[in-house]
């Protein structure tokens, strides 16, 4: 069930950073425990989040499908509703980020474009932003576990965000960090692809799914919602499930000292 969130986490420790948190509507639907997630990793670096509650759709899908009208009056919702005075705008879906980034070219020649090329330069995603901030390593894994990285097409294509995520996961003690084969090929998600193409999207989610299984990992961890929803359907279609995680899924059981695996 969706759990609200509060409308502020406060840092624990010294305050490092405050930021605003995207909460998402696919993801918030589907999985929740990401956004708390992060938000308990964020609180435990010393980062202080507001949630703003007047938030809503991000308008990314609507904006890569070319329906930019309807991709602008959402955005305004939150170009409006964010405050202007944090660190950084983060967002925990690859998605999401991508589109955000890119709100200076979806206001371009709008009222607001101004407004939006400001917002887009705070946008951040979760594990870019800590990265830089600097984890505080969590304890070791009971368990040591070989976890496989899946890079999100919207993550590190579309934002050329790849190196921060793998910091902070190869940051936890006993965790064995391992790449995919064709690591840079799509799942076959992409947004509504999967909806609009599901052959060739099922055909690219099962490649993807024995290109994980070949690394023998023990888990997997992704940065987009759609992307972990994806391969989590086709590792079962293969009978070879996985538990698939978040980023900061993986960080947060790590500082609970719970097994991800």
């Amino acid at each position: 069930p969706v759990v609200a969130l509060p409308a502020r986490v406060e840092a624990i420790g010294p305050r490092r950073a405050r930021v605003a948190l995207l909460t998402g509507c696919v993801q918030q639907a589907l999985s929740p425990g990401i956004n708390r997630a992060a938000l308990e990793v964020l609180a435990a670096n010393g980062v202080e989040v507001l949630i703003p509650a007047g938030q809503g759709c991000c308008g990314s899908l609507g904006f890569h499908a070319g329906e930019l009208d309807r991709a602008r009056a959402l955005a305004r919702v939150n170009l409006h509703t964010f405050p202007k005075d944090v660190d950084a705008v983060l967002t925990t879906a690859a998605g999401c980020g991508s589109g955000m980034k890119a709100y200076d070219v979806l206001f371009a020649g709008q009222p607001e474009a101004v407004e939006a090329a400001i917002f887009a330069q705070h946008v951040q995603d979760v594990s870019e932003f800590l990265a830089a901030l600097g984890l505080i390593a969590p304890p070791a894994l009971a368990t040591p576990t070989r976890v496989a990285y899946h890079d999100a097409c919207h993550l590190g294509h579309a934002q050329g965000v790849s190196a921060a995520p793998r910091r902070l996961l190869a940051a936890v003690p006993g965790l064995e960090l391992v790449e995919i084969p064709e690591g840079d090929l799509c799942c076959g998600s992409a947004g509504t692809y999967n909806l609009e193409q599901p052959t060739l999207a099922a055909a690219l989610g099962e490649r993807k799914a024995r290109n994980i299984l070949a690394t023998g990992a023990q888990a997997l961890a992704a940065g987009n919602i759609g992307c972990l929803v994806q391969i989590t359907t086709h590792l079962k279609r293969l009978n070879r499930p996985l538990p698939l995680w978040h980023t900061f899924e993986v960080l947060a059981r790590a500082y609970r000292r719970e097994p991800v695996h």
